[in-house]
């Protein structure tokens, strides 16, 4: 199996950013680790090697992307509106360095946002902003408004609002989306929500495919038993919805 490390320095974020490719071939999938997770994290739980056979067979290629969660969401010491504006520039990093690296390696026509855990909110707020550039979501064990404030869970602005934190908020955002050229990418996307029954975030999840329908866009919303939030699960989930 195909394996690249890339890293280079990103002007958008002043610092260096490194990923993992896996595969050579197929709809590229674009992986946002968990909260904790690095670029590696993706390999290191093994999800790789579930999907190995697809990977193997040129159906799919993973971009498996690094994070710097501890520099935006969850950076207590920053303002809120620092924490959001430093979310911007590593979304402009997504878009004007990774997903041109992507399309210069791999003319294939589909691309998947991926990830798991608070990789699910980056999959989904970014597919649902450009949607398009996406033709796939795959987002497992997310939470789409992180201004939620449920169980163990915090709002992580910390009360404060603008409007940058209402447009990185999927379930605020697109209960009002009347764009007419964004509701039809959205309308051709393959979206696809996996959360557990247990999960604190599955009213959240619930809510957020009832606001699609309301949109007239398509989503299948999986429910599995338990919390289904460990790399055990997402291995499983990966083969069936990848």
């Amino acid at each position: 199996m195909n394996r690249e490390y890339h890293r280079w320095y990103s002007e958008r974020l002043g610092r260096d950013m490194e990923l993992l490719v896996f595969g050579h071939a197929g709809a590229k999938v674009l992986v946002f680790p968990t909260r904790d997770g690095r670029f590696h994290e993706y390999e290191d739980l093994r999800i790789v090697d579930h999907l190995r056979h697809k990977l193997d067979a040129g159906q799919l290629q993973l971009y498996c992307v690094d994070s710097i969660d501890w520099e935006t969401f969850y950076c207590c010491w920053c303002h809120p509106a620092d924490r959001i504006r430093r979310h911007q520039a590593f979304e402009d990093y997504i878009l004007h360095e990774v997903l041109p690296l992507m399309a210069a390696k791999n003319p294939h026509p589909c691309t998947i946002a991926h990830g798991c855990s608070l990789g699910a909110f980056h999959a989904a707020n970014i597919a649902f902003r450009h949607p398009h550039l996406f033709q796939k979501l795959a987002a497992f064990s997310g939470r789409y408004d992180l201004t939620l404030n449920v169980e163990h869970f915090r709002d992580l602005f910390d009360g404060y609002r603008d409007e940058l934190i209402y447009f990185h908020s999927p379930a605020q955002f697109l209960p009002n989306l009347s764009c007419d050229w964004r509701l039809d990418a959205l309308r051709r996307m393959d979206i696809v929500l996996v959360i557990g029954r247990d999960d604190p975030f599955v009213e959240n999840n619930h809510y957020l495919s009832r606001t699609l329908w309301d949109k007239g866009v398509w989503n299948a919303l999986h429910e599995w038993d338990s919390r289904a939030h460990q790399g055990y699960y997402w291995r499983r989930m990966a083969s069936l919805y990848l």
